[in-house]
C-alpha cells in the first residue's frame, strides 16, 4: 500500500515500513505521511525485496518478528544488496537482538511500544546523516571536504571511504558518521555519551552498547588487527580515541 502526501508539496522522502501487523503499519503510514513523507508498506521479506528492487527507497523501518524470513536475516540482505539506512522497529527488547541487529548493520533500533514523535526524530536524524548530494555540490562550486589518514580518504560529500589500495569501503550511515566524528576529533578522547549525541542525538543509556558495536564494526574495516586496535583505541573508563594523524585535503 502506498500513501502519498499532497502532490503540490516537494518530492517527499520514501519510507518503507516492513511489518506484518497491519494496524501498526497503518498508524506509521498515516503519521509519517502527515509529516511529509511518502510511505510504502510491506508485510514480509518477499514484498520488501520487490519494492526495494523496483523503486528508490530512502529508508527502511523493519520489524524483526516477520513471517517466513525474519528481520535479522532481512537486515543482512539489505546490507549486502542495498545501500541505504535501516531502522529496526520491533517488540523484541532483549539486548542480544539489539546487538545482533546493529552488528548486521542496522543504523538504529527502536522497541515497541514507541513514541511516534521520537521515532520520527530518529528517522530524520538517520536520513540527515545518510543524505549526500555530491553532484549538486560540485555544480554549485562548493569545495569538497575530505580527510586523509594512513592512506585512507574519507570524503564527506560523497559519503565514502577509500582504502589505501584505492578500493571503496562500504559503511553504513552510522559507521560513516562515527568515523567522521572520530576523524574530526582526532587525538581527543570521546566518551560514549559524546559519540551517541553526535550520532543519534541522545545520551547513551546504562545498557546501550550501540556505540561499542559500531566501533567494533568500524575496527574490522580499518584496523590491520581488529583484536589489537591501533587506530581506534579504547581508553579505559573514558571512551575512545582516534590516534592517526589526520590531514584535511
Amino acid at each position: 500500500m502506498v500513501i502519498s502526501p499532497n502532490p503540490a508539496s516537494p518530492i517527499p522522502q520514501h519510507v518503507l515500513v516492513v511489518d506484518d501487523d497491519a494496524e501498526i503499519a497503518h498508524i506509521l503510514s498515516r503519521y509519517f505521511t502527515s509529516n511529509g513523507f511518502r510511505v510504502t508498506t510491506a508485510s514480509d521479506g518477499v514484498q520488501m525485496r520487490r519494492i526495494v528492487d523496483a523503486e528508490p527507497v530512502d529508508i527502511v523501518m523493519l520489524d524483526l518478528g516477520l513471517p517466513g524470513e525474519d528481520g535479522l536475516s532481512l537486515t543482512r540482505h539489505l546490507r549486502e544488496h542495498w545501500h541505504g539506512p535501516v531502522i529496526i522497529v520491533t517488540g523484541r527488547g532483549e539486548s542480544v537482538d539489539r546487538v545482533v541487529g546493529l552488528e548486521l548493520g542496522a543504523d538504529d533500533y527502536v522497541t515497541k511500544p514507541f513514541d511516534l514523535r521520537e521515532l520520527l526524530a530518529r528517522v530524520r536524524s538517520v536520513l540527515r546523516r545518510f543524505s549526500n548530494a555530491p553532484p549538486k555540490a560540485a555544480a554549485a562550486g562548493v569545495a569538497r571536504t575530505r580527510y586523509a589518514f594512513e592512506g585512507y580518504v574519507l570524503d564527506i560529500q560523497s559519503h565514502s571511504l577509500i582504502s589505501p589500495d584505492g578500493e571503496p569501503i562500504a559503511l553504513t550511515s552510522g559507521e560513516f558518521t562515527l568515523l567522521r566524528v572520530l576523524v574530526e576529533q582526532a587525538n581527543k578522547v570521546l566518551s560514549r555519551d559524546q559519540l551517541m549525541t553526535h550520532i543519534h542525538g541522545r545520551d547513551a543509556g546504562p545498557y546501550d552498547r550501540s556505540i561499542d558495536v559500531q566501533i567494533g564494526r568500524l575496527r574490522r574495516k580499518i584496523e590491520p588487527d581488529p583484536a589489537n586496535p591501533q587506530r581506534i583505541k579504547s581508553i579505559r573508563g573514558a571512551g575512545y580515541l582516534f590516534s592517526p594523524v589526520v590531514q584535511r585535503l
